[in-house]
């Protein structure tokens, strides 16, 4: 029989896997195999070489969805945007979560904390963005931007604290994405009616 800690590190594993797969997370890894419209896959390719993007890859995977090939409008794929990052984000928040469960070191457990916190405002960001898109994109922009050196804080932390945990640091990595599809998309809108706001 296992000794208790790998039955803990299985179990954690496991618990990681099923709650990322339960959760739709269809938009880091999209199943869907269907052809964007003409105006939803220029609005998805402009999105997606923009500068500010940090993996093309990632962004045009992330947007290949039923909801973005729907989305007729950069508004539209905005408010999407920012919601599959508040999905993202809650679904690397419940990882955390179970993780600070677990025993281990007060440096690790104060990284992961730190982490947990930085997710949280990550999720009311992401959600207050998606909520308030279309009255101030400028706004919006620094809001979504801020996200990013909390997640730079949390993997320093991680690193200091020597915790080696592949499913956070993939988290970690795909909220730096989210942030930068949502800052690109932000930028989108304010060049668009660059005299509304």
């Amino acid at each position: 029989m296992a000794p208790p800690n790998q039955l803990c590190l299985l179990l954690v594993i496991l618990l990681s896997i099923f709650s990322f797969s339960c959760l739709p997370t269809s938009a880091i890894i999209p199943k869907a195999n269907v052809s964007l419209p003409i105006h939803s896959s220029q609005l998805v390719k402009n999105l997606c070489n923009g500068k500010a993007i940090q993996n093309r890859r990632f962004c045009l995977k992330a947007l290949f969805t039923p909801e973005v090939i729907a989305a007729m409008d950069t508004t539209q794929l905005g408010t999407l945007i920012m919601k599959l990052g508040a999905a993202n984000s809650k679904a690397t928040l419940n990882v955390y979560n179970e993780i600070i469960k677990k025993p281990g070191s007060p440096q690790a457990l104060k990284a992961l904390n730190c982490c947990a916190e930085a997710y949280k405002y990550a999720i009311l960001s992401f959600e207050m963005v998606s909520s308030e898109l279309v009255e101030d994109p400028q706004t919006e922009n620094y809001d979504v931007a801020v996200i990013g050196p909390k997640i730079a804080n949390c993997e320093k932390e991680l690193m200091n604290a020597k915790v080696q945990a592949p499913r956070l640091i993939a988290g970690n990595r795909f909220m730096k994405y989210y942030v930068s599809m949502g800052y690109e998309i932000t930028s989108i809108l304010e060049l668009e009616n660059p005299n509304e706001y």
